[in-house]
């Protein structure tokens, strides 16, 4: 029994770390046989496996299609749609700052590829295939990319092993890791020898590239996140909207965006009781019209939506955006912002209303969520669990102008102090 505990031999180490590193391995492998079994047994019945399988039917012949052999590309890899627009300013500077490459723009999840597959940046937009040995070289040799990056998270083996084994040049932007991500767990011996694998890291913030220094890489940079960038072209390309000034008519208005029905039953029980205190926009996350019926039955105030809104209706205290893609350039319009998803699995953006230097509030499922964390820190972000605290929250920034002012300019000032991320990066890249 003692001899259990005793160190290993030297010999006998390196067997136990081959042994461990070839279990994950198989482990990692099988892993990956099973999800694509269970995306096309399911995909009869879930829409979102459905995608994932026909999107990926046949991806060589139709890939090998687009592909122009003579080109230089850049492959650039994002999970989702959030991702991709981390991502996206790094993107558009490539296509406007390096025209001499073509932009290959792959995608995991069938919320990314759908709604960005006609991107104008991206001379292909396509899914990645399942990551195995066989699907990643074939992949690599068709497209010869001259780099890649990858884009905060996803880190595939086969495919980060094939562009290792080419010599091709791999890095991961807007990265962040924390002390218990499972690189660095007990288990987690086989996913940091994909870390080595990568050429660079250009990190979000100081503690990550701190984590990756105790793991001993020196490959990093602390670029920042380059949302902070995208926000604030967001802000400079947002549309007017003339219905908006219609239905404020000067008055104070307060926008949820990417409302949850949690966020929308604290709010609208407030508005129920103070509809004259200002006006009142939701932007539901989910914005199908049996979702907004239930938002609308859970006012007791005049609600319009906003494809029926006229002028006429502009004594309304509530609108409801009924559309996808206005939500960015409304919170122009906006006195004050709560993000939703707070009581859910996460807060949705609230850089987007915080470039246009007014106070964000969101619930409290925010702990994961930098920007979020910051903000509340600084002043210029406030959470909520309940009536209670909203109604508390909301007075404060009414009854005291001077507290509303700082929290107004110390929201804009943290997005522009924290912008400059997609520079750095470039920098690095080229």
């Amino acid at each position: 029994m003692i001899g259990l505990f005793q160190p290993l031999r030297p010999g006998a180490f390196f067997i136990s770390l081959l042994s461990q590193l070839i279990v994950m391995k198989i482990i990692y492998n099988i892993g990956i046989f099973l999800y694509s079994l269970f995306a096309r047994i399911l995909s009869p019945f879930s829409h979102k496996a459905y995608l994932w399988t026909k999107g990926r039917k046949g991806w060589y012949l139709k890939l090998k299609e687009q592909v122009d052999p003579a080109a230089k590309y850049i492959w650039i890899h994002c999970a989702s749609l959030g991702e991709f627009e981390q991502g996206r300013t790094v993107i558009e500077a490539i296509r406007n700052e390096k025209p001499q490459y073509k932009i290959v723009l792959t995608f995991f999840s069938p919320s990314g590829y759908e709604i960005r597959k006609n991107y104008k940046y991206a001379d292909i937009v396509c899914y990645l295939p399942p990551d195995t040995r066989h699907n990643a070289e074939r992949f690599v040799e068709l497209i010869r990319p001259e780099k890649v990056i990858f884009v905060k998270y996803e880190f595939w083996h086969h495919f980060i092993s094939a562009l290792n084994n080419k010599g091709i040049s791999l890095v991961l932007i807007s990265g962040i890791f924390r002390d218990d991500h499972f690189f660095f767990r007990w288990y987690g011996r086989f996913f940091r020898k994909i870390l080595e694998k990568f050429t660079w890291f250009y990190v979000q913030d100081r503690e990550s590239e701190d984590i990756l220094a105790r793991q001993g890489f020196t490959n990093v940079t602390v670029a920042g996140d380059s949302r902070f960038d995208r926000v604030m072209q967001i802000a400079r390309e947002a549309k007017t909207i003339p219905e908006f000034e219609l239905f404020r008519k000067g008055e104070k208005l307060l926008l949820i965006g990417s409302s949850w029905p949690k966020d929308e039953e604290i709010i609208t029980q407030y508005i129920n009781m103070h509809p004259a205190l200002m006006k009142w926009v939701f932007a539901p996350h989910e914005p199908d019209p049996v979702n907004i019926e239930r938002l609308e039955k859970l006012l007791t105030v005049q609600s319009i939506r906003f494809s029926e809104f006229r002028e006429e209706y502009s004594d309304a205290r509530v609108l409801i955006i009924d559309n996808v893609g206005m939500l960015s350039s409304a919170y122009r319009y906006a006195w004050m912002a709560v993000v939703g998803g707070g009581f859910g699995k996460g807060i949705h953006n609230v850089l987007e209303p915080a470039c246009w230097g007014i106070p964000v509030m969101f619930g409290p499922r925010h702990d994961k969520f930098r920007e979020a964390v910051e903000m509340k820190a600084n002043g210029s972000g406030a959470t909520f669990s309940n009536y209670r605290e909203f109604e508390m929250i909301i007075d404060r920034f009414m009854n005291n102008n001077t507290l509303y002012t700082e929290a107004s300019e110390t929201s804009l000032r943290y997005v522009q102090e924290n912008a400059g991320a997609t520079h750095r990066i470039m920098e690095g890249l080229f």
